[in-house]
C-alpha cells in the first residue's frame, strides 16, 4: 500500500484501531476532538505495551468549550504524554496520526464516535516516506513549539497558508469538480469556483443546511452558497447523513482530502492538514462515493422563502441578518 482511502461511516474505525493495535515503537496523534472510547482504550493499551505515545489536543473551541478535558485527564492518569496544541494558532483543527514513522493518517474526521459512525468523513492512509516524514515533522514542530516549514514539493496541504494551493487545484480542473465541505465562506475560493463554472467546468457542491451554521458565520456562509447557486452551480445536501468531510475532486484524476474548511479562519489562522492525491485506486473509490452521495442528496433551497423556512426558530434574528424578504410579516 502506498496510499489508501478510508470512508466513514462505511469502513468504521476498524482500520484506525488496527493501526494503533499494531504499533511497535511510536504513535503521534494530533486531534481537534478526541473522545471515542474504543480509540482511547487502544491508545492506552499501546502505551502499556511500551509504545511511545504522544497526544496533542486542541485545548478549547472558539466559544470556550473544552471538549478534550476528560480525555486529557484519562490519558494523564494512564501516563500517556499529552499536551495542548501549539498556541501559535487560533486553534488546531488538524486530525492526524503517525504510526512507527512508517504510516500516516490524514483525517477529516475527529476521533469522536459521531464522526466515526454517523457522518460522511474520510481519512487518507499513506506509507509514502515523504508524506509520513512531513506529518511527523509537523507534529514535532508543534509539540516543541517550533516554526515549521513544509518541503516545497509535498503532497501535504498545510494551514495557515493553503489558499493558493487550493485555488491552483481548482484552476487546473478542466471538466468536472466535486466539492464536499461544511462551510463555503472564503470569497477567494468561491470566486475560483465561479470562474471554473464560467469556463465550462461542471461544478457540483455538497454542503450542510444553513441552519447548521453558527450565528456569527451565517452571513458569510449563506452568502457564499447563494453566490454559487446564482451562477448555476448545483448545491445539494446529502440525505440521511451529516456531511463533515472536506474533499475536492477534480476530473476523476486528483483530490484534496483533509481537515480544511473553505473559510478564512481555517485558511489563515488555524493549524489544518490535508493531502493531495493522484493515486488511481483512491481517486476511483472517492469518485464512486461522491457519485453515490450525489444520488442520495437533495437540492438546498436557497431562495428567501427556503432560507426562512430552514432557519425559522433555529437561528435567532436570521431574517434580519440575511436581509431576507419575509413577506409573512407584511400586511
Amino acid at each position: 500500500m502506498a496510499r489508501a482511502l478510508i470512508v466513514l461511516p462505511d469502513d468504521s474505525a476498524r482500520p484506525i484501531v488496527k493501526a494503533i493495535d499494531e504499533a511497535r515503537r511510536s504513535l503521534r496523534i494530533k486531534m481537534f476532538t478526541f473522545s471515542d472510547p474504543t480509540l482511547l482504550n487502544a491508545v492506552i493499551a499501546a502505551r502499556r505495551r511500551g509504545v511511545k505515545v504522544q497526544v496533542m489536543l486542541n485545548p478549547e473551541r472558539r466559544n470556550g468549550d473544552r471538549d478534550n478535558e476528560h480525555t486529557r485527564k484519562v490519558l494523564t492518569r494512564r501516563q500517556v504524554a499529552v499536551k495542548n496544541a501549539n498556541p501559535a494558532f487560533d486553534l488546531t483543527h488538524e486530525k492526524s496520526l503517525v504510526v512507527d514513522d512508517e504510516t500516516a493518517f490524514v483525517h477529516s474526521c475527529n476521533w469522536v464516535t459521531k464522526n466515526l459512525t454517523e457522518t460522511r468523513d474520510y481519512a487518507i492512509v499513506t506509507t509514502r516516506k515523504h508524506d509520513v516524514a512531513d506529518v511527523a515533522d509537523g507534529f514535532d514542530a508543534d509539540w516543541h513549539r517550533q516554526a515549521f516549514s513544509p518541503r516545497h514539493e509535498t503532497h501535504l496541504v498545510w494551514c495557515p497558508g493553503a489558499r493558493e494551493r487550493i485555488c491552483q487545484f481548482i484552476d487546473r480542473a478542466k471538466h468536472r469538480l466535486w466539492v464536499q465541505n461544511e462551510r463555503y465562506q472564503d470569497m477567494v475560493v468561491i470566486e475560483r469556483l465561479v470562474r471554473a463554472a464560467r469556463r465550462g467546468v461542471k461544478v457540483a457542491v455538497m454542503a450542510r443546511a444553513p441552519h447548521t451554521l453558527k450565528r456569527e458565520k451565517l452571513v458569510e456562509g449563506v452568502g457564499g452558497l447563494r453566490i454559487l447557486d446564482d451562477v448555476g452551480i448545483r448545491v445539494r445536501k446529502i440525505r440521511q447523513m451529516r456531511l463533515h468531510g472536506k474533499m475536492i475532486l477534480a476530473d476523476r484524476v486528483a483530490a484534496i482530502v483533509g481537515s480544511i474548511n473553505l473559510a478564512p479562519g481555517s485558511l489563515d489562522g488555524r493549524r489544518e492538514l490535508a493531502i493531495e492525491i493522484h493515486d488511481d485506486d483512491v481517486v476511483d473509490r472517492l469518485t464512486s462515493v461522491v457519485h453515490d452521495d450525489w444520488e442520495h442528496s437533495r437540492p438546498l433551497d436557497l431562495s428567501d422563502e427556503g432560507l426562512l423556512a430552514d432557519l425559522e426558530d433555529r437561528v435567532e434574528d436570521s431574517g434580519r441578518l440575511l436581509a431576507l424578504d419575509d413577506s409573512r410579516d407584511r400586511d
